[in-house]
């Protein structure tokens, strides 16, 4: 967890680079969620150094730029995308989620009533920004239809809109391994499956994910699994992934959430701890013909495998 519910705190770019930020002038603060300043980072045409752009409530102010970004900018400033001006990307323009494009999204999602209502509730908690977007739980909940899953795991629940979205479409012979080591946060969640009649479909597994991961390997449920979804501790991202492989089938899906961690990922100048960890999964699985991959640049971006 650890993911904004905007997914927008904190956009970068890759120096090597050569991209043009195209700014949306009037956008609207989100009526749903907190509107937060966003910090950008934005490739310099001219050198390889990126500059540092601040964003308040949708208001995009630009320093420190070379001269032809300006006029770029200037140029555009109602389109919200973003140029890869690299010959091999064919110039694509990619779409840049502004507060106001945002907040048209979430009007265009179909979020359940009793999500809504475990989403407000967790608002007020501290750590709600770990809370996945509605638009990625949606996602979440048709992957599983579109699957057919019928047995999934969660690693992370929080307070559980997500597994809660999930739950809500599995079939009635369905079930779901919920595995969160914070009993206070549990307690919303089983409050919430309850509300919403999917608790019979709900198996908790308090403690640390990894040994309950390990618990069902031993009890002889390896290959068993249809779809899972992480979102929990970055660091143990690797060893999540080795557990889950053995869990589930071929052919199954597993979704890793914070997988853009903010931007902080693609700027080569931050190395802490978390971010090494997810850039190096990102590397890992990139790599692993294990599996199929796709990175979306949902929420706090996620990236969804298929066990080959």
């Amino acid at each position: 967890m650890g993911s904004s519910s905007l997914g927008l705190h904190h956009w970068s770019v890759l120096a090597s680079q050569r991209v043009i930020l195209l700014p949306q002038n009037s956008a609207k603060p989100l009526q749903k969620f907190h509107s937060l300043p966003i910090t950008v980072t934005v490739a310099s045409i001219a050198t390889s150094r990126a500059s540092s752009v601040r964003c308040h409530r949708g208001c995009f102010g630009f320093t420190a730029f070379n001269r032809k970004l300006r006029k770029s900018v200037r140029g555009c400033a109602t389109n919200p995308f973003v140029v890869a001006n690299d010959e091999k990307y064919g110039n694509k323009q990619v779409i840049s989620i502004t507060p106001q494009v945002y907040d048209y999204i979430l009007a265009n999602v179909r979020e359940p009533e009793v999500l809504r209502q475990l989403r407000e509730e967790t608002a007020s908690m501290r750590g709600s920004q770990m809370q996945v977007s509605p638009d990625q739980a949606q996602l979440l909940a048709m992957l599983v239809q579109i699957h057919g899953a019928e047995k999934c795991i969660e690693v992370g629940v929080y307070t559980g809109y997500s597994s809660l979205a999930t739950a809500l479409v599995l079939p009635e012979s369905g079930s779901l391994v919920a595995c969160e080591r914070d009993g206070r946060s549990l307690e919303v969640a089983k409050k919430y499956y309850d509300k919403a009649n999917v608790s019979h479909k709900v198996r908790v597994k308090y403690g640390l994910a990894a040994d309950a991961l390990r618990s069902l390997i031993l009890s002889g449920e390896a290959c068993s699994y249809d779809f899972a979804f992480v979102d929990a501790d970055k660091r143990m991202y690797q060893e999540y992934f080795e557990l889950l492989l053995q869990l589930v089938k071929v052919g199954g899906l597993i979704v890793f959430d914070n997988v853009l961690w903010h931007g902080k990922v693609a700027d080569l100048e931050v190395n802490d701890a978390k971010t090494v960890s997810i850039r190096n999964f990102n590397t890992s699985i990139m790599q692993d013909k294990r599996v199929s991959i796709s990175m979306v640049p949902i929420g706090d971006g996620m990236t969804i495998c298929r066990k080959r």
